[in-house]
């Protein structure tokens, strides 16, 4: 544990000292180092193509998953369990870069922790938000077939809020 903080701190002084070195030449060696580790997983992850299904919280739908979490808009997603486990992290390309509700891009990353009685084999419900219309940045790809991957497991209830920073720590397997 000694060893890990001491490689920890270094990285974090060497991040710093060189600060204002990478400010100018737009040069950011920890996120660097993030992107390189997350390139890989995604890279050597198990991988399906999966029909994905669009579903919002509307009409009296339950707003929590299998877990007893609360669903996450553009994150939350409800797979056949036998095919991808509760707790997985996976990557879906198709979604890398579509809007999110707070005005950035999504970076593809979904958590499983639904299921449902209709997902069966190779299919995905992709949860959208709170209604109807927080479907349409993905109606292109309701009923499409998806590139999946499985890249790390989470531990409890997903982020609320997209949680990029827990995916990086959990995604490593």
């Amino acid at each position: 544990m000694q060893r890990i903080l001491a490689c920890l701190a270094t990285l974090a002084f060497a991040a710093s000292a060189s600060a204002s070195a990478a400010q100018t030449q737009g040069y950011d060696p920890i996120g660097d180092l993030l992107n390189a580790t997350t390139q890989a997983v995604v890279e050597n992850a198990v991988g399906w193509n999966m029909k994905a299904s669009l579903y919002h919280s509307g009409r009296g739908m339950n707003a929590h998953d299998s877990l007893g979490c609360v669903v996450s808009p553009m994150r939350t997603v409800a797979a056949d369990p036998r095919l991808v486990s509760r707790h997985s992290i996976i990557f879906i390309k198709e979604t890398v870069g579509l809007p999110l509700a707070d005005g950035t891009t999504h970076d593809g990353f979904w958590y499983v922790s639904d299921i449902g009685g209709a997902i069966k084999g190779e299919r995905i419900d992709l949860f959208t938000g709170r209604d109807g219309a927080s479907m349409r940045p993905m109606q292109g790809l309701n009923m499409k077939v998806l590139s999946v991957s499985k890249v790390g497991e989470f531990q409890g209830c997903p982020p609320v809020d997209g949680g990029g920073g827990n995916r990086v720590a959990l995604a490593a397997q």
